[in-house]
């Protein structure tokens, strides 16, 4: 099975700089967006052998996400507990036979880290909705998390520290899901490579140089560890300021 990942910082815009041809070329069984900006009816997209779930932030132009399946899921949720945060879109969920798929934007803690205390209450709520998924079966999350886990994530880590994104706060509630029964998949395959990223800066000439931030994850349960057949990280596919991350797992769509 192939999933795929993309915060497509626009998905109107994307669509005119390739995405459809990406998303053909790609044949994913579940491709994930992240930041549509997008309402209903601003948008359509003729997938052929897939179903379609859209998530709409009631801001216009702001947030939201998608997921395009070919099997159809048990059951699909929107948000999360008593804060489900569904006025910005953030959170689809589809439940298959053998796992739930979780497709995440995270919110930006905002350069002035005004909104880190929200963002932190949300990893904990978060957190707690994936360990009880993940008590019924396996999990799939998968999104622009906004954060960079390690210092190996991002080209320049020590002028960073502590900029939003990359706050002890952030890193530490990353940790704290991945020592509890979850698997950063790039980092399982690839532990140790540099200047893989997935996300850069609109400066000029910032991606050419791959002066990057690696912060869009697939992230499973410790129980499909074995599954993975590989991550990667298609740095080459411009259309927005990320670009999109892949996941082949040894598991049908069911």
């Amino acid at each position: 099975m192939k999933l795929i990942s993309w915060n497509v910082n626009g998905i109107r815009a994307c669509v005119t700089k390739g995405f459809l041809d990406y998303f053909k070329d790609m044949n994913a069984d579940i491709f994930c967006l992240q930041e549509t900006k997008c309402q209903e009816g601003q948008i359509t997209l003729e997938l052929e052998g897939y179903e379609q779930y859209w998530n709409y932030a009631e801001k216009k132009g702001y947030s939201g996400t998608a997921v395009f399946t070919k099997k159809t899921p048990l059951s699909v949720t929107y948000g999360v507990g008593q804060n489900d945060d569904e006025q910005e879109g953030r959170i689809i969920t589809l439940e298959f036979d053998t796992f739930y798929l979780v497709n995440v934007y995270t919110p930006n803690s905002k350069r002035d880290l005004s909104r880190l205390s929200y963002r932190l209450q949300w990893e904990d709520e978060l957190r707690l909705y994936l360990n009880e998924l993940n008590a019924k079966k396996p999990v799939i999350y998968c999104g622009d998390l906004n954060v960079a886990h390690q210092e190996i994530d991002l080209k320049n880590p020590k002028p960073n520290d502590g900029n939003s994104g990359f706050t002890k706060e952030e890193r530490e509630k990353m940790t704290t899901l991945l020592t509890n029964g979850f698997v950063d998949t790039f980092r399982h395959c690839y532990p140790d490579q540099t200047d893989t990223y997935t996300w850069w800066s609109y400066m000029s000439k910032v991606r050419e140089r791959n002066i990057g931030w690696r912060i869009d994850y697939f992230i499973i349960s410790e129980a499909l560890k074995e599954k993975i057949i590989d991550a990667q990280v298609h740095s080459h596919i411009l259309g927005s300021d990320h670009c999109p991350v892949v996941l082949e797992l040894n598991i049908d769509q069911n």
